[in-house]
């Protein structure tokens, strides 16, 4: 498994739930702000098709958007 990104922006109540989840499970991951790296927030809308944050990518075929503890405890199996 390659480096996990999740993409955030300030103040998100679902951003926060989920570096817990991942903190939780021992999971390493970087952040990028949606807010601070135009590049980032196209690539999320418009190349992966999510409208909400956080957006979770773990590679090209498994990624989703909102806190989603079921695919954080699969993640979890997979350290």
């Amino acid at each position: 498994m390659g480096e996990i990104t999740v993409y955030s922006k300030p103040s998100c109540v679902q951003c926060t739930a989920t570096y817990r989840a991942l903190d939780s499970a021992k999971i390493p991951y970087r952040v990028v702000d949606l807010t601070q790296v135009p590049a980032a927030l196209e690539y999320v809308t418009d190349e992966l098709g999510y409208g909400q944050a956080p957006v979770v990518v773990v590679d090209d075929q498994n990624h989703w958007s909102g806190f989603r503890p079921d695919m954080i405890s699969e993640l979890a199996k997979r350290v």
